[in-house]
């Protein structure tokens, strides 16, 4: 059974940093997609990124050239660096993981099977 663990989330001011990792375990799929998704109270779930095996990303719109998506494949671990943080970048964050074997599977995946508990992002203005 695949488990994620998401850790990194915190309170910053709008400019500033933080870098989010997702630790996972239980997973003998070597072709997989992950990403990372956010929510805010009150507001439906948000894209933020994915990357495949082959570190291959895609980026939502509102985070595209401040957020950084990598991965080491050898620790099993996903990071999100985010930069010049906004307030609009509040919400819980969770990273998710699902197999598949191509990239253009990845992208078009809308049913992440394996979820993590989430860590909180708070910017404030």
């Amino acid at each position: 059974q695949v488990q994620l663990v998401e850790s990194g989330g915190g309170s910053v001011q709008s400019g500033g940093s933080l870098r989010l990792s997702c630790a996972a375990s239980g997973y003998s799929d070597s072709s997989y997609c992950m990403g990372w998704f956010r929510q805010a109270p009150g507001k439906e779930r948000e894209e933020v990124a994915r990357i495949d095996r082959f570190n291959n990303t895609r980026y939502g719109e509102n985070v595209k050239g401040r957020f950084v998506l990598s991965q080491d494949v050898s620790a099993s671990t996903m990071y999100l660096q985010m930069d010049n943080l906004k307030p609009e970048d509040t919400g819980m964050y969770y990273c998710a993981a699902v197999g598949v074997s191509t990239w253009q599977a990845c992208i078009s995946e809308v049913n992440f099977g394996a979820w993590g508990q989430g860590t909180q992002v708070t910017v404030s203005s």
